[in-house]
């Protein structure tokens, strides 16, 4: 199925004072982190809300599948929920995928915010409901510490701006291959893209901008998980790609080459225009908030790299 932007279902926009439903649909969650970032929202002019099971532990996971998958569908139909942001990443998105009800999820469409682990749900949710979703910082980690949030994109997303720029020269991002392509903005933590391939559930990349990011993934891992979306097909139709910061994404402190250029080995011969740099998802600092599933153009002429979201992310009244 073709990612296109016309099936797209967008949630209404985040204000002062609404109410910030949090989940924990993978691992545990640590008390401590979740109040840290619960005060953060509390400053931001949030109310942040959650159940007392959030904090259930099944060996690593944040309770058992069924209570996880119950809590998420508790947050998109309640009234007075605004918007969901997970607790944290970890393991056990992949648990709820058989286990949701979509239909009762499209019919109460909310801004939902994740990454790592979670970009297993911001593409699933996507493409099965059309939502438009949001890769980007969450209550436990970087709502939880200082300089955790890039506060431009998070207000230009969930406030529904129209032709602002998610990434730059100046937010350090630079160029790889030179071109400039629109498409669909898509993607997320290159582990799990790559884990869906083979399952009902399988990235839909026709299309697309698409955003990859990891974290410490050696280069040659980083190398096997683009080989095997390049096999899989799932680059062939892509309009353009823009990685992460990739953070310790390293073999050795004194390697003899980049990782851009185990990049460039792989995806150079698509003639697509690729940067690098974003910094969304896994992050030193300032996790830019990226909207999953609108329309966005990527610019590219060596060192420069431009990312602009063309469209709104959420409906304004």
């Amino acid at each position: 199925m073709t990612n296109s932007a016309s099936l797209r279902l967008k949630p209404a926009a985040l204000r002062a004072g609404n109410t910030i439903g949090i989940v924990a649909p993978a691992s545990n969650v640590r008390r401590v982190d979740l109040e840290a970032g619960c005060e953060c929202l509390r400053r931001a002019g949030y109310r942040p809300f959650y159940f007392d099971s959030i904090f259930e532990l099944d060996v690593f996971f944040a309770g058992s599948a069924q209570r996880r998958a119950r809590e998420l569908e508790e947050m998109f139909v309640r009234d007075e929920v605004h918007a969901v942001i997970c607790a944290r990443g970890g393991y056990g998105s992949n648990y709820l995928l058989d286990k949701l009800d979509y239909e009762k999820i499209k019919s109460h469409p909310k801004i939902f915010v994740g990454y790592s682990d979670l970009t297993t749900l911001l593409t699933v949710l996507t493409d099965k409901t059309g939502l438009v979703t949001f890769h980007g910082p969450m209550v436990g980690k970087d709502w939880a510490r200082e300089s955790g949030i890039d506060w431009p994109s998070w207000e230009s997303a969930i406030a529904g701006e129209v032709g602002w720029n998610a990434a730059s020269a100046l937010s350090g991002v630079k160029g790889l291959v030179d071109g400039s392509a629109e498409g669909i903005l898509y993607g997320g933590c290159l582990s799990l893209l790559a884990a869906s391939l083979g399952t009902p559930y399988e990235i839909r990349t026709e299309g697309t901008i698409l955003f990859v990011e990891d974290v410490a993934a050696k280069p040659f891992q980083v190398d096997r998980m683009l080989m095997q979306l390049k096999l899989a097909g799932k680059l062939n139709s892509v309009k353009g790609i823009i990685f992460g910061e990739m953070v310790d994404c390293v073999q050795t402190a004194n390697q003899g080459y980049t990782l851009e250029e185990v990049i460039l080995r792989v995806i150079s011969d698509f003639g697509i225009p690729v940067a690098y740099g974003l910094r969304s998802g896994h992050v030193t600092s300032g996790n830019i908030t990226l909207p999953i599933g609108v329309r966005a153009r990527l610019d590219v002429s060596r060192p420069q790299a431009n990312l602009k979201i063309l469209e709104a992310a959420v409906t304004v009244p």
